[in-house]
């Protein structure tokens, strides 16, 4: 089976396995057929089936066994099921609504349990399977514990926890500013904006698809494919001196790539045009001003004159229309640097070091 292991690692080549989660889900959400519990639980086994197989090969196990990573599994299985109940419930929904029924959430309290006891008996015997799980799970696997911190012996790869992995790898293609300050900081507003933007009032207090394709669509694709799969990147196949690797593909602390990034400017300027860098900063970078400046002026008004974006713009108005742009701008932003990354060796689109300011 070595050739199929060599096409998955070529399938996980970062552009195309992103290009690939990417599409499937957004096709994926709008078949009904693939979220019944029939076609769960095929997936359901066929997923297991080949995670088990893929824990026969040593560079695999020597990366899913590491104390750390083990939570990426949990991590990876969790996300997969409720991913499928929520959308197993919205298109269920969405048959009795078409069906003249109301929602399965609104029964007229046939189906509703009261707080107490049911559910405070539920939640204690959450609580007690949990804390067992945890106690075993402390038991059984080894605490990450290393040696104090030695500044003459740095890991290779050095790694934040887990669940910043995402952030992380923000920080490959976007300065710390931006991907340690600016994004993390529009997410929160972001999230906190959403009740004061959504104009739709269908679907509160019930599972839906149909009704709401358009905010469940951008939620997944924002949370599965902008930041999952950031976290499985930066958990399983970035390797020594922050390489990609292949699922199984050994980890070799000599495999090096040559630095071939590149700025826009240099791009334009010495590969482009022939010539040298102008001396002054504003001449070198106004290409890449201009294409910040057009991405996020421009195309608002553009997008709002025909298509969805006029739907939304006269729902929503001028100020929220505007700020739901920009937050879905600097979302789609964040792909769009990374395939810039991949495929052209783009490393700022503005780099002004004289101002420690680059995009």
């Amino acid at each position: 089976m070595q050739w199929l292991k060599e096409l998955i690692n070529w399938l996980c080549q970062p552009a195309i396995l992103f290009s690939l989660v990417a599409a499937s889900l957004l096709v994926a959400v709008r078949l009904p057929g693939l979220w019944t519990r029939r076609a769960a639980t095929i997936g359901g086994a066929l997923f297991l089936a080949f995670y088990a197989w893929s824990m026969t090969d040593p560079n695999f196990w020597l990366i899913i066994a590491k104390p750390d990573n083990v939570p990426i599994s949990g991590m990876m299985v969790f996300v997969l099921f409720f991913l499928w109940l929520a959308m197993w419930q919205a298109w269920d929904n969405d048959k009795r609504i078409a069906a003249g029924q109301e929602p399965a959430e609104g029964g007229g309290g046939k189906d509703r349990i009261l707080v107490w006891p049911d559910l405070v008996y539920t939640e204690m015997l959450c609580l007690i399977l949990c804390t067992v799980l945890l106690v075993v799970w402390s038991i059984l696997l080894k605490a990450p514990i290393e040696e104090a911190a030695n500044p003459s012996k740095s890991p290779n790869p050095s790694k934040a926890p887990w669940y910043f992995l995402g952030l992380q790898e923000m920080l490959v293609y976007f300065d710390p500013w931006l991907a340690g300050v600016v994004f993390p900081g529009l997410i929160i507003v972001g999230l906190m904006a959403i009740p004061y933007l959504d104009y739709n009032k269908k679907g509160n207090g019930y599972f839906t698809f149909k009704e709401r394709r358009w905010e469940i669509t951008t939620y997944l694709f924002g949370f599965v494919v902008l930041w999952v799969v950031l976290i499985v990147y930066g958990t399983l196949l970035r390797g020594p001196n922050w390489n990609f690797f292949g699922p199984y593909e050994y980890w070799d602390v000599h495999k090096l790539e040559p630095l071939v990034n590149v700025n826009l400017s240099e791009l334009i300027y010495v590969k482009g045009l022939g010539t040298g860098l102008p001396a002054f900063w504003l001449w070198r970078e106004m290409w890449g001003i201009l294409i910040v400046l057009a991405y996020f002026g421009v195309l608002p008004p553009l997008l709002a004159r025909r298509g969805p974006g006029k739907r939304f713009f006269e729902n929503m108005g001028f100020v929220r229309y505007n700020t739901l742009m920009f937050l879905m701008l600097c979302m789609v932003a964040l792909p769009i640097k990374m395939y810039l990354r991949w495929i052209v060796n783009l490393k700022y689109i503005v780099a002004i070091p004289e101002f420690f300011f680059n995009i």
